[in-house]
Parts: C-alpha cells; sequence; structure tokens
C-alpha cells in the first residue's frame, strides 16, 4: 500500500478565502512542484479534517475540486491518490509544450507565443548588426538605456494613446513576469495580499507568491475583473484589461473608471498587464488604467507577444515612488535589463522596421482571427474574446468535458491549453483556450475542422 505523506498545508484563518480553497490550492501547488508525487496516498476526508482542525465539509470541498481538475482520483476500496505525472511530462490539465509530447507533427495551439515568422529578416538582421557596433557598456544602466526609453515612449504614444510626461516614469524591464516579481519584491510587503483575476496569468501568481505575497482570487465575467468582487483589504491588484487573460473580454470603460476611483479611495496599486494591447481589432480603444490614474497604475508591457521572447525585454510606466523602490531594488541585487535586447528596438525603430512590422502583424492576425471565429462559428462551435489580442476561448460546461477534449486533440495531434489550470481556487469557466499566432495558416486551417468535430461530436 502506498504510504500516506506528510502534506505541506497551513490554513490561514484569518484570511478571506475560504479554508477550501486555501486547501485545494495548497494540494494542487504540492503536486505540482513534485513535493506531492503521483501515486501518493492522500488521508481520508475525515482523517484531514481532524488533523487540521476543521470540518469534514472544508476538506471534502477541497477533494472535489481537486478531483474535478484531475489532480487526484479515489480507488474503490482503496482511497484517494495524487495522479500527478512527474515534471516535465504532458497532462491534460497543465499547460502543455510541444517538446514535452516528442512528436513533431502536433501543431501547437496552445496560446501566448507571438508570430515570429512575420519578422522580416533582412531588418532583424540589421538591428542586431547595428546593436552589436556599440561601445561595451563600463557600468550598467538599471533604468534601460536612455534611447530604449524614447523609444517606447514614442510606441506607447503612436500604439496606445499612453502620453509620457516625464521619463523618469518609464522604466525597461526584463518582461511582464520579471516585472510582477520586481514589483513584489521592491514595492509591496511579506504577508500583503494582492487580489488577482481569477482565472487569471498563472505565472504572475507564481511570481507573486515567491515574493511571499498572498494572492486571493478576485472574480471575472466575460467583460473583465469585477471590480465589486475584489476583498477591500488588498494592497494591490494584478489585472489584464486589454485582452483578459485566458477568457479575453475587454474591461469596460465604466469599469476601468471604477477600478481607479477605488483603487484611490482604498490605497490599492494596480497592476495592469498590457501584455497584447497592441492588437485589436474592429473595435475602438479603450483608455488604458495608466492614463486615467497614472497615480495609482503600474502599467506593463512587453515585446514578446509583438516580436518574440528572443529580445528578453519589456517596460515599466509607474509613478515616482514606485520607479524610486524598484531602482533601489536594482541596485541592491545587482538586478536588471540587459541590454542588447534594448538596443534591438532601438534599431529596429530607428529605421521604422517595427511600425512596419506591427502593422504586418495586425494585418495577419486580424485575418487569422476571421479564420478561426468563421470557421468555429460556422460549425456551431462558441467563442469567446475574439475582439483582441492573438487567442481565442471556446467554452465547455465541465472540467470532465475540458480534459476529454484536450486529451482527444492531442490524439488528433493538436495541442490545447484547458481552462482549468487559470485558477487560483475553485474553476468555474472550462474550455480551451487557442492560439492562432504562432502555427502556420495552413496548420490552422487543417487543425479547426478536427476541433470543430471534436465539440460537436460531444467530445468537450
Amino acid at each position: 500500500m502506498a504510504e500516506t505523506p506528510v502534506l505541506p498545508v497551513a490554513l490561514d484563518r484569518e484570511s478571506p478565502t475560504p479554508l477550501a480553497v486555501q486547501l485545494a490550492e495548497q494540494l494542487r501547488a504540492a503536486a505540482g512542484d513534485g513535493r506531492l508525487r503521483s501515486g501518493d496516498r492522500l488521508p481520508s476526508t475525515r482523517a484531514l479534517a481532524g488533523e487540521l482542525g476543521v470540518s469534514r465539509t472544508v476538506t471534502a470541498a477541497a477533494y472535489e475540486q481537486l478531483h474535478a481538475e484531475g489532480w487526484i482520483a479515489g480507488r474503490h476500496g482503496s482511497g484517494t491518490y495524487v495522479t500527478t505525472s512527474p515534471p516535465g511530462t504532458l497532462r491534460a490539465d497543465r499547460r502543455p509544450a510541444r517538446r514535452d509530447t516528442g512528436r513533431d507533427d502536433v501543431v501547437d495551439l496552445t496560446p501566448g507565443s507571438p508570430w515570429a515568422e512575420g519578422i522580416e529578416q533582412a531588418a532583424w538582421r540589421r538591428a542586431w548588426r547595428a546593436a552589436s557596433h556599440v561601445t561595451p557598456m563600463v557600468r550598467p544602466q538599471r533604468a534601460g538605456l536612455p534611447e530604449y526609453r524614447a523609444a517606447v515612449a514614442e510606441h506607447l504614444l503612436r500604439h496606445r494613446g499612453l502620453r509620457i510626461g516625464d521619463s523618469d516614469v518609464l522604466l525597461a524591464t526584463s518582461g511582464t513576469s520579471s516585472a510582477v516579481a520586481e514589483l513584489g519584491r521592491a514595492v509591496l510587503r511579506p504577508g500583503e495580499m494582492v487580489a488577482v483575476e481569477e482565472p487569471g496569468y498563472q505565472r504572475a501568481v507564481g511570481a507573486l507568491r515567491a515574493a511571499g505575497l498572498r494572492v486571493v482570487p478576485a472574480t471575472v465575467d466575460a467583460d473583465g475583473l469585477l471590480v465589486d468582487a475584489i476583498p477591500a483589504n488588498v494592497r494591490a491588484v494584478y489585472c489584464s484589461p486589454a485582452h483578459q487573460y485566458p477568457l479575453g473580454g475587454r474591461m469596460s470603460a465604466a469599469r476601468r473608471v471604477a477600478l481607479v476611483e477605488r483603487a484611490r479611495e482604498q490605497g490599492w496599486l494596480v497592476i495592469e498587464d498590457d501584455y497584447d494591447g497592441e492588437l485589436r481589432y474592429d473595435v475602438a480603444p479603450l483608455p488604458l488604467l495608466a492614463a486615467l490614474a497614472p497615480d495609482v497604475v503600474v502599467h506593463l508591457g512587453t515585446t514578446s507577444k509583438i516580436l518574440t521572447p528572443t529580445l528578453g525585454i519589456g517596460w515599466l510606466v509607474a509613478p515616482p515612488p514606485v520607479v524610486t523602490a524598484v531602482l533601489a531594488h536594482r541596485d541592491a541585487t545587482g538586478i536588471g535589463p540587459a541590454p542588447a535586447g534594448q538596443l534591438v528596438v532601438v534599431e529596429l525603430a530607428r529605421g521604422g522596421d517595427l511600425g512596419r512590422h506591427l502593422r504586418r502583424l495586425r494585418r495577419e492576425l486580424s485575418e487569422r482571427r476571421s479564420l478561426v471565429v468563421e470557421t468555429l462559428v460556422a460549425g456551431g462551435v462558441r467563442v469567446l474574446g475574439d475582439d483582441a489580442g492573438a487567442h481565442v476561448v471556446v467554452p465547455v460546461p465541465t472540467a470532465d468535458d475540458e480534459r476529454a477534449l484536450v486529451r482527444a486533440a492531442l490524439e488528433r495531434e493538436l495541442l490545447l491549453d484547458g481552462l482549468a489550470r487559470h485558477h487560483v481556487g475553485r474553476a468555474r469557466w472550462f474550455g480551451v483556450a487557442l492560439g492562432y499566432a504562432a502555427c502556420s495558416r495552413d496548420q490552422l486551417k487543417r487543425a479547426l475542422p478536427v476541433l470543430v468535430e471534436l465539440v460537436r461530436g460531444g467530445v468537450g
């Protein structure tokens, strides 16, 4: 019989997060990072309730959620066991990666990757050659290269409608997740609570937790974050208003105003992740949170979605006290964005290649978006989140439907990303997030009818 391990659980009765949600969250994290392994036998709900000093309702609810997500399974007459695979193997309820499948014929439709093949190779080589001629630096530029910050300020004005009045509020970063981690360590204090969209971006959740912060879920609907769902005692709020990740909704203008007004009233710092805000279709732009309330909003952007993760850079626009704290953290730790990627962006912008690429990118992704939406809708498949970005969502009713769809798609050589894994607490949205930027058009045309067949055929 498998041994029952000591469970790494510590419930906080003072937290506004329900005990069942805390328990499921901590067991999920332990299974995900290997502290609990596949085949480990868990205590019964009654035994665990006694051990933790909670009611059996709490442990039963947590187990039910983990079972629905596929983290645990019951064996008749034997007990409940962890079902996670060893790190590096493919699971239907964790983010899959093509390298994990061991198959080159799989079409990767998971979101988050850019249209890198659309970068003009001659412009790319010119930018790297020009960047290589720069004299080696003697001292690091903790805020980022001045010419890079100037290029980003021009980009934000032209493509996001954000005017940077003072260069002291704009910093280079190593990307969005890195910037969230910096904010967590430099600006926030261990133990403070941060509200994160539910479902939401789990790398941001991981970065905040690594900084010792307590993450609490804040509900979203098809129009983004529900402002009234944010607990009053949080220190900060993380959100993606331009194209909520992963559901794809755009936060309405009224909600944006309500969010920044409440942030001012209650002393919140709002972290605005504008990861693919340059990509919108058939809709008028809405004001950035940073434009509405530069005194309480930290605006984050990245080159990963409009160019490539190869550059490893992004930007941060924040109130002066936040910038000062981040720079002090960089001075104390020696951490800072690498200059190579910054120089490449400077050269792309200087020659007009960046602007030309963005125009091609919007045109290409707009056409792909139309192909995806029209094919799915014509097949009777419901689609969400298609106003912006480079992915859409196909919802399904239950966790079982989601797992079945992801697994059946992999059998048909399609790699999909389920929604359940994007939750901090109890999963409430099920379906798949379908990225359409990284694969080729031919792959999309082959994959979409298969997806329609699977969904219409009752798988999902």
